[in-house]
């Protein structure tokens, strides 16, 4: 992997040299990338630029990707860094893209059950509803940085348990939600069962921001009763979810979206009554989470080796700590 040290080290100049363009679309989340045709052939700059915005805008969508299908697509993912096989539990016909027919209608952060979290997803619609069917981020920075000095103090030294009990391809949807194969899906999902503890709050490996690691998956606070558990849970998740924090995103053809899954939470909007929604997510391979005071996330039971990799990212430069 090409050093830090060998890249410009100010955005503008990082944008400037891959070739692209970022717009903002909100203070807290979200840009619009432009000047890429999404390939596995982009060159090193720009992979980089793109790594770049995504680490500072937490989630970044490309427009007119119509030319893009299932191959292309982990073809640019192994740009960006590992691409991981379908899910640690779930498999498709190439082990690589999970078709997600219908929408999640829970707020998560994708696969926290597993002691390497998923550094980033990349989803594209593939038949998008005539209304409805947005998917809607949260940036789980902002909510940290917004939160006051006690209960920082208190997140700061926390950890809950996250397992695959409650994934939004299961569990979670309701008759609106995740519709294909939902009692096969339920079965195959938890066939093996993953248990992680993580640090409530991680330290980003990429920009050393905070960010809070939550989501339908937590199933109790270390240490606290489960009334307690439950009543601590809802207070953080609202602060996660205030609108200002958020990127609500409609989907039109040739569309596709990179998430920071470090950094962010996200629920897809089941509005579209009867009609059919269906995207396709491919994963990047991410690394351990560590906590403020630098321990790793702990396994509890579970291998999740045949999913991914750990990865190993440099840290980039502009962001302070």
């Amino acid at each position: 992997m090409t050093t830090v040290e060998t890249r410009p080290s100010t955005a503008t100049d990082i944008y400037a040299a891959g070739g692209i363009t970022v717009t903002k679309l909100g203070e807290n989340i979200g840009a619009l990338i432009e000047g890429v045709h999404v390939s596995g052939d982009i060159s090193a700059d720009t992979a980089y630029a793109v790594r770049y915005a995504l680490a500072a805008n937490k989630v970044v969508v490309f427009r007119g990707q119509h030319h893009l299908t299932d191959e292309i697509q982990y073809a640019f993912a192994g740009t960006l860094g590992t691409p991981t096989t379908t899910h640690p539990t779930l498999t498709s016909e190439d082990n690589r893209t999970l078709i997600l027919e219908g929408a999640a209608n829970s707020w998560h952060t994708d696969v926290t059950f597993i002691d390497r979290i998923p550094k980033a997803s990349i989803l594209r619609a593939v038949e998008i509803p005539p209304y409805g069917g947005a998917t809607t981020w949260a940036s789980t920075t902002a909510a940290y940085a917004q939160l006051p000095a006690p209960l920082k103090a208190l997140v700061d030294n926390l950890w809950a348990v996250h397992s695959n009990e409650y994934d939004y391809a299961g569990v979670h949807a309701d008759k609106q939600g995740i519709t294909a194969r939902t009692n096969e899906t339920m079965q195959n999902f938890t066939r093996t069962v993953f248990e992680t503890e993580h640090p409530v709050v991680r330290v980003h490996p990429e920009t050393g921001e905070k960010s809070l690691v939550l989501g339908h998956f937590v199933k109790k606070f270390v240490g606290l009763k489960s009334s307690e558990s439950t009543a601590l849970y809802q207070l953080l998740q609202e602060r996660i979810i205030k609108l200002e924090n958020t990127l609500r995103w409609a989907w039109t053809p040739g569309d596709l979206v990179i998430w920071d899954n470090r950094a962010t939470q996200h629920y897809g909007i089941a509005d579209y009554g009867d009609h059919k929604r269906s995207v396709h997510r491919v994963t990047v391979a991410g690394d351990v989470p560590v906590s403020v005071d630098g321990e790793a996330s702990r396994i509890i039971t579970g291998d999740a080796s045949h999913f991914s990799v750990v990865d190993t990212p440099d840290r980039f430069p502009g962001f302070e700590s």
